[in-house]
């Protein structure tokens, strides 16, 4: 049997003409610049050519699903993709629920929990230690049989031991915040609640009758104010409409904020009742409406987001304090510990605590438990393994980076014990701490040694050397990309001349250092910052500098600069609504004029947004192309997003959805206009030998070339080139992109703006997914803003990046519990 994967004549996208032999049951490492076909090569084409061939075997394949541009593929496994997609968006997700890991808690809980009688107060033991009249003791069945039937069971009323009070019987249930048994009932499981933010509705400095409530025209404040007199005439007061509001006594606040209905207002008069007209003075208050209208309008999510980036704020439930559980949930306990402290431990934590917990159980728990204890005990050393040991259960899913989310998964195939498969890995190491990642390349090498091959897209240079065959593709990206440069041993790699991957390898090349001085004795300081896992910080961060944050995965390096400072600066410049970390406050805003941060969240969650739109160089592209077109077209026409030139078949997306038995969708080419987009009279009209479906196919370097002699879209082009996102394709959907890439588009945008003094850039780990040389380049745009006179402060891993920096914060030592402490400060040694 042959033992390699034999590729002939792949030539999707970039690749030109690429044939190569990938030895099975290897760790295989892809690489080269960003854009150079790795991803074409690798799951374009590799696992896509898997999926074909596995739903052709099944006789599900339509004519409609194409195999890959590639002569033949032989040798070729069935294939798993463990890609950067985006993290599941539900607030409903934590990291517990998708590992299943809360679920076993659930079910250790539900079996062995003890809480107190709602009678007498005395512990009641766990059911399965006295006859709970069902006739059984529980021990005549394994453990996590028909666990899914407890998760919905109504429980019996058992009689308290002590007292005889019916207690309801535990079940998985009671601990889900999913469920209306287990969820607290002011926040229903989500553990924050949405809260007006006044400061932002009501202008305090102004009366009622004068502007005071933000967003009422004049005569609406007149007529309103008319209301509230009314109001306050029914309940014997005066209201004062012309004084500021901020000078109202709490009567009359109460009465414009929240209404003559609302709990707050009636507290002040409890036995009178409301008018019954608005003519008596029947109020809503500013909050109520505000609220009221926000609940009505969940399936506007525009008007909800607006709402809640203007005028709401999340805040943490006061409640159950942020745990999503009910009070009876919460105080059930398995040997002192309740299910929310359990779910607020790292993970490394909770694998100590499962540890001991043989030793803690005594009689015939242990027999009761063994197998929930041991199957959970292991699904949390496998995260463990995969580097994410630093996470707790109770995290959201959505707070994950792409990393993150990715070694979840990578953690999950550990599990499956799979056999001769081609897994194909997508930078497993993105946010990963240098130090976790001799972890990671054990994982990797566990895999391979079950008897996979493993491919893993990669520029981490300790992952290229840990590899047993590197492929590195170039030599550039684009057009200037898709061969194969070198292959062999990492050690054949760095030997081979012309190879950008073999020079960093053996050091030939680096990334530039340089040092300054900074703007004098100019700095920000964060004082006593608490939130999360900091441990009361003050840190100070000079100003005028190139700053890199570092340190493990958990260390509170987001929490430090996104949560605490970033959250305020938004606060501090454009009045924004959200709570930053709990901290003291921030001395040294007097030194700036504004503040940018630029993190890793989509720019855009519809396929229809892209790269050329988001950067806003697609309007002046289209209007060159109408410009081509002798006056028969506008630049409505080059639209996708309209009628008039767009293929009406699929309206401008280029592929149609079509359903599969048992499968998930597959999205495949429209028939109509060939995955083109438009209409033949829109794609007729030229620029020096582009269509525009060419044009969106094009890369930012390409396009560069091509719209060379337009200043409109050259700026733009460059800006992108610049932060080393020149293979980037125009028409890339935005919610392909990857966390480094959004930032990198973010930051490309933001350079584009006019200067308005001295800038605080703030900037999550904008190395992502770069080559070393792309991260060169990257360094000197970073570096010349901060010769620009501005501030640049960057969440890094990148040791190039960090000993390229004029200053470095190190937080830890190691992550969660024990890190959000700063571990040193001052230059990187060279």
């Amino acid at each position: 049997m042959d033992d390699f994967i034999r590729v002939t004549g792949a030539r999707l996208h970039n690749l030109r003409n690429v044939s190569l032999a990938i030895p099975k049951n290897k760790l295989v490492v892809l690489t080269g610049l960003s854009g150079s076909g790795k991803s074409t090569l690798a799951f374009d084409t590799l696992h896509r050519e898997g999926q074909r061939q596995y739903m052709e075997s099944l006789g599900m394949v339509t004519p409609l699903v194409s195999r890959p541009s590639v002569d033949s593929i032989t040798g070729l496994s069935p294939s798993i993709s463990v890609d950067q997609r985006p993290t599941h968006g539900s607030p409903r997700s934590t990291v517990g629920t998708v590992t299943e890991v809360f679920t076993y808690l659930r079910l250790l809980w539900s079996r062995i929990g003890v809480r107190p009688c709602p009678g007498c107060g005395e512990d009641v033991p766990p059911s399965y230690t006295y006859d709970d009249g069902t006739g059984g003791t529980g021990e005549d069945a394994p453990v996590g049989e028909d666990a899914e039937a407890d998760e919905d069971a109504e429980g019996g009323q058992a009689p308290c031991p002590h007292c005889g009070t019916p207690v309801p019987e535990l079940v998985m249930g009671s601990f889900s915040f999913n469920k209306p048994a287990g969820a607290c009932p002011a926040c229903t499981g989500l553990g924050e609640v949405i809260r007006a933010d006044v400061r932002r509705l009501v202008d305090a400095t102004r009366p009622v009758a004068d502007g005071a409530v933000r967003g009422w025209h004049p005569r609406t404040a007149e007529h309103n104010a008319a209301i509230l007199r009314a109001a306050a005439r029914h309940y014997g007061f005066t209201f004062q409409d012309r004084t500021p509001f901020g000078e109202l006594d709490d009567i009359q606040r109460d009465l414009v904020l929240y209404g003559v209905e609302s709990a707050e207002f009636r507290r002040h008069f409890p036995a009178v009742q409301p008018p019954a007209t608005v003519t008596a003075g029947r109020f809503e208050g500013v909050v109520t409406a505000l609220m009221r209208r926000y609940a009505d309008r969940v399936d506007d999510p525009g008007y909800r987001e607006r709402a809640e980036r203007h005028a709401l704020v999340k805040q943490v439930c006061g409640e159950c304090a942020g745990t999503r559980l009910r009070p009876e949930s919460r105080a059930v306990t398995v040997h002192g510990l309740t299910i929310t402290e359990a779910a607020a431990l790292p993970l490394t934590g909770l694998a100590d605590w499962l540890a001991g917990l043989r030793r803690r159980s005594a009689g015939d728990e242990w027999l009761f438990v063994e197998p929930v204890v041991a199957d959970l005990a292991e699904r949390v050393r496998r995260l463990v393994d995969v580097g994410v040991g630093y996470l707790t259960p109770a995290q959201s899913t959505p707070s994950l980076s792409a990393g993150e989310a990715q070694r979840l998964r990578l953690a999950a195939l550990l599990g499956s014990g799979l056999t001769g498969v081609l897994y194909v890995l997508d930078e497993p190491t993105v946010g990963l701490h240098p130090s976790d990642t001799a972890r990671l390349i054990g994982v990797l090498r566990r895999l391979r040694d079950l008897g996979n091959t493993v491919l893993v897209i990669e520029h981490d240079l300790e992952v290229l050397r840990a590899a047993d065959h590197v492929v590195d593709v170039g030599p550039g990206a684009g057009r200037d990309g898709g061969r194969i440069v070198a292959e062999g041993t990492p050690q054949e790699v760095a030997r081979t001349e012309g190879s950008v991957t073999g020079a960093y390898l053996a050091g030939r090349l680096s990334a530039p250092r340089s040092r300054r001085r900074g703007d004098g004795d100019a700095a920000l300081v964060i004082r006593g910052a608490r939130a999360h896992n900091l441990k009361d910080l003050t840190v100070r961060i000079p100003l005028g500098r190139l700053v890199a944050v570092t340190g493990p995965s958990g260390s509170g390096k987001s929490t430090l600069l996104l949560d605490v400072l970033g959250r305020a600066a938004r606060r501090h410049f454009h009045g924004a609504g959200e709570l930053p970390g709990e901290h003291d406050g921030i001395d040294g805003w007097q030194h700036l004029a504004k503040a940018v941060l630029i993190d890793q969240e989509p720019v855009g969650r519809m396929p229809r947004s892209n790269a050329a739109t988001y950067a806003e160089v697609f309007t002046p592209i289209r209007e060159a192309f109408a410009a081509r077109s002798g006056g028969r077209l506008t630049p409505g026409h080059f639209s996708f997003n309209v009628p008039g030139g767009r293929c009406e078949r699929c309206e401008g997306a280029g592929v149609l959805s079509v359903h599969m038995h048992f499968l998930p969708a597959v999205e495949v080419r429209c028939p109509a206009c060939r995955g083109r987009r438009f209409r033949p009279e829109v794609l007729s009209v030229r620029y020096d030998g582009y269509d525009i479906a060419g044009v969106l196919r094009a890369t930012v370097d390409e396009a560069l070339t091509l719209f060379g002699d337009v200043p409109s879209v050259a700026s733009r082009l460059r800006r992108l080139a610049d932060v080393g996102l020149g293979y980037l394709p125009l028409g890339q959907p935005a919610p392909t992109l990857s966390g480094g890439e959004a930032q990198r588009l973010k930051l490309a945008k933001e350079l584009g703006r006019r200067a308005a003094g001295r800038t605080l850039y703030l900037l999550d780990e904008p190395t992502t997914g770069l080559h070393a040389a792309d991260t060169a380049r990257l360094l000197g745009v970073l570096q010349r803003l901060v010769d620009a006179g501005h501030s640049v402060v960057a969440i890094e891993h990148d040791p190039d990046v960090v000993r390229a920096s004029d200053w470095r914060i190190d937080l830890g030592p190691e992550g969660g519990a024990a890190g959000g402490r700063l571990v040193s400060e001052g230059e990187p040694a060279h």
